[in-house]
Parts: C-alpha cells; structure tokens; sequence
C-alpha cells in the first residue's frame, strides 16, 4: 500500500478574537511613509517531487522474471546434463543393440510357426518363451507364450563385438542388472517365478557370443500359460 503525505498550511501571528469582546482599532489616516521597504514575501519551495509507485512495481516485476529466467536456463542446463551422462552410461551403443541393456522387444519373437525344435541360444529372442528350459543346454524349444512353458527371456545385454572378455563375476553382475532393469507385466503375478541368469563361457567369447540373458522361470514346470512381459507398442 503506498502511504501519500499531505502538508497541512498553518497561517502564523493571528488571534482569533469574539464578537463583542474587544473595539475595533481606528482606520489609519493615510499609508505609511517611511519605514522598512516592502518585500515581497518569498513563496513556499517547490514540493519535493513524488517517488511514482509505478517504478516499485516495475522494478520488482523485472526481479521476478529475472529469477524465473534463470531458473528455467538452470533447469535445461541440468537436464542437458543429466542427458549427456545418461548417453556416457549407456555405452556406444551399436546398430545391433550392443552396449545396452534391452527390456523390450523391438520385434517379434521367434517367428511362427511355433514350437520350434532345436533353436540355439544365439538365435534367442528377447520375449521368447521356452518349453523344457535348460540355460546349459546346446538345444531348446521355443513356443508359443500362450501355451505351457517354463520360462521366458525379458532382459539381455549385448557386449560390443571388440570388448575383451571381462571374467566371470563381471559378467554375472551385468546379468543381474539386467534382471533388476527387466519390467513385467501383471500376469507375472499368477505364477510362482524365479529370476534366472546366463551368459557367454571364455570358450564362447571367443566364439563370438557376447549376449547376457536374463530368464524368468518357473519351478514347477510348464505352468506358465502367459507373456509375462508388456505388451509391445
């Protein structure tokens, strides 16, 4: 709220006297001759020019978008960041998916017809559902999600092709952060599932097999009766 002061005049060296109280001084007979010469009375100063409100708000108008602005140039200098970091994290990722952990298919799965004999493990494909499942098999059957099967691939991570063989542990790590990334679906919660990790022997490294998988299967068997990974877009 603006506060405005007003200057009230006061007009000194009067008396205020009651009708009746005292007489009336007689007229003079003519003007003064002699005496000190008359000068005109200097007039009031000039008041102080008023500070305009509008300038306040003005000014606290710019402050504010001043502080908003830098506040938006912050918060893309921060998501310019945290998008550079997340492409370092991710590796230099491939053409064939190579330096990334995959969660979801980009494809189909195997393709029909369905089961299929006799599929190696390179021709795996993330949503593939398997009957029999051996992770140390040479050898499995892939079928059809909807019938009954003991597991199915929902994650897998491809090391590039000129990576060295990074020894056992690392290699288990990765698999188990690939399985921590996998996201299933809801019917995943009708089955009784364990989360099951491969990945490539030194002998299969240098075969060229630099796939890590991540399996949920099922204990009991070929109960599993559906994808238990989203559906794809």
């Amino acid at each position: 709220m603006n506060q405005e002061d007003t200057a009230t005049g006061h007009s000194g060296g009067g008396q205020d006297f009651a009708a009746g109280r005292t007489e009336r001084p007689p007229k003079p007979a003519g003007p003064p001759t002699a005496g000190l010469p008359l000068v005109q009375a200097p007039g009031l100063p000039p008041a102080p020019p008023s500070r305009n409100p509008r300038r306040t708000g003005q000014i606290v108008l710019i402050t504010v978008f001043v502080l908003v602005l830098a506040g938006v140039v912050g918060s893309l200098i921060w998501l310019a960041l945290w998008l550079s970091d997340n492409g370092q994290n991710n590796g230099n990722s491939g053409a064939d998916g190579s330096g990334i952990i995959e969660i979801s298919p980009t494809a189909p799965a195997s393709a029909l017809p369905l089961p299929r004999d006799g599929v190696a493990p390179a021709d795996f494909k993330l949503g593939d559902c398997f009957k029999d499942f051996d992770p140390e098999a040479l050898k499995s059957t892939v079928v059809a999600c909807d019938a009954g099967h003991s597991a199915q691939l929902v994650a897998t991570y491809r090391y590039p092709a000129n990576d060295s063989y990074p020894g056992g542990e690392a290699l288990k790590a990765k698999a188990l952060e690939a399985c921590q990334a996998a996201k299933l679906a809801p019917p995943a919660n009708d089955f009784t599932l364990n989360f099951q990790r491969a990945y490539p022997s030194s002998t299969s490294w240098e075969s060229g097999d630099r796939r890590v998988d991540c399996y949920v299967t099922a204990p009991g068997g070929n109960v599993i009766t559906a994808s238990v990974l989203p559906a794809g877009p």
